[in-house]
C-alpha cells in the first residue's frame, strides 16, 4: 500500500470484493462551483452513482494524504474552503503531500490516484484540453498526456468548452487516445449537445465501452479511453448564448491578465455570471448524467 494513500474503508471493502466503484474529481468542488451549491452538487453526484449500483469515490489530497473516498465532513471543509484550496495536477501531487497541505483533484490528479487505489472508472463534468490561442500560449491541459499514461475510463461530457475543441481532438489523435461518443456522432461541447465536430467512435452501451477497455489492456496498450457523453436535451443550452459568453468571459479574462491553472476557475465563474446562472445548472445536470454512465460502466466492467 502507498504510505500517502488513504482508502475509505466502504471503497475498500467495494474493491476488495470486485464491485464497482467510480472515482470523483474535488477540484469540481473547491473551484467549479461556489458554495453551498458546490456541496450539494458532490453530494447529489455521489447518490447518483450509489443509486446506479457503483460506490463512489471522490478523490482529494488532505494534510498531505491522498484520499480515495471522502466524508460528508470531508466535502463540507472543501466546498467552504473553495479556491483557497491548492488546484492539484500530476507536478503537484508529491510537494503537496510532502509539505502535509490540502489539494483538490485536477482530471489527471484523480487519474494517478484513483489507479493508486485499483479504480478503473471515474467520472467528470469535463476534461481540459488545448485552450484557445495555444499556438502562441502552449496552454495545453496535463489531463491530455495523462490518458497516455494511466489505464482509467474518463466519462465526461466532452473537453470544456471554454477550449479549442478541434485542436483538443487533435492532440488526443496524436497521443494515440481512444475517444468514443455515446450514442452520438458527434462530439458534443460540454453545455451543448454537439460541437458540429465528428466523432471518432461511438459506443451504443456502457458494455461497449467496457469490452473495449477490457482489450486495450489485454493488448498490453496500456493508457486511459475517454468517454464523451452529450448533456441531456433538456439541459442543452443555446449555442449561440453560450459561446456569446465565452467570447466576453475570454475578452475580459485577457484583458485582467488571468493565465495558468487560473484560467478555468475564472471562466467557469465568469460564465455562469454572465449566462445568470444557467450555465451552472447546465453543469450540473452533465456531471449527473456522466455519473450515472459511469456507474454502468463500472458494473459491465
Amino acid at each position: 500500500m502507498n504510505k500517502y494513500l488513504d482508502i475509505k474503508d466502504e471503497v475498500k471493502q467495494a474493491l476488495k470484493e470486485g464491485k464497482p466503484v467510480v472515482a470523483l474529481e474535488s477540484t469540481i468542488i473547491s473551484h467549479g462551483m461556489p458554495y453551498p451549491k458546490n456541496v450539494e452538487t458532490a453530494l447529489r453526484v455521489e447518490q447518483t452513482i450509489r443509486e446506479n449500483g457503483a460506490v463512489p469515490a471522490t478523490i482529494a489530497i488532505i494534510g498531505g494524504r491522498l484520499k480515495v473516498g471522502l466524508t460528508a465532513e470531508d466535502l463540507e471543509y472543501f466546498g467552504k474552503k473553495g479556491p483557497a484550496i491548492t488546484k492539484v495536477s500530476r507536478r503537484d501531487i508529491a510537494l503537496v503531500a510532502a509539505r502535509n497541505q490540502d489539494g483538490a483533484t485536477t482530471v489527471a490528479a484523480t487519474m494517478i490516484i484513483a489507479a493508486m487505489a485499483g479504480i478503473k472508472v471515474f467520472a467528470t463534468g469535463g476534461i481540459g484540453g488545448v485552450h484557445r490561442g495555444a499556438e502562441k500560449t502552449m496552454d495545453i491541459s496535463a489531463d491530455l498526456d495523462e490518458f497516455v499514461k494511466t489505464p482509467m475510463i474518463v466519462v465526461c461530457a466532452g473537453a470544456k468548452a471554454i477550449l479549442d475543441l478541434n485542436l483538443t481532438m487533435e492532440y488526443l489523435e496524436t497521443k494515440g487516445v481512444p475517444v468514443f461518443c455515446y450514442k452520438t456522432n458527434e462530439l458534443p461541447a460540454f453545455y451543448t449537445k454537439s460541437s458540429g465536430i465528428s466523432a471518432p467512435n461511438r459506443a451504443d452501451s456502457a458494455q461497449e465501452i467496457a469490452d473495449a477497455f477490457n482489450a486495450q489492456q489485454s493488448l498490453g496498450l496500456g493508457g486511459g479511453l475517454l468517454v464523451a457523453n452529450p448533456i441531456p436535451d433538456e439541459y442543452s443550452m443555446d449555442p449561440l448564448r453560450i459561446n456569446g459568453a465565452i467570447e466576453q468571459a475570454l475578452d475580459e479574462m485577457e484583458k485582467a491578465g488571468i493565465h495558468g491553472k487560473e484560467t478555468t476557475p475564472y471562466l467557469l465563474d465568469k460564465i455562469q455570471k454572465l449566462t445568470g446562472g444557467e450555465s451552472l445548472e447546465s453543469n450540473i445536470m452533465l456531471v449527473l448524467n456522466n455519473a450515472k454512465l459511469a456507474a454502468e460502466i463500472a458494473s459491465s466492467l
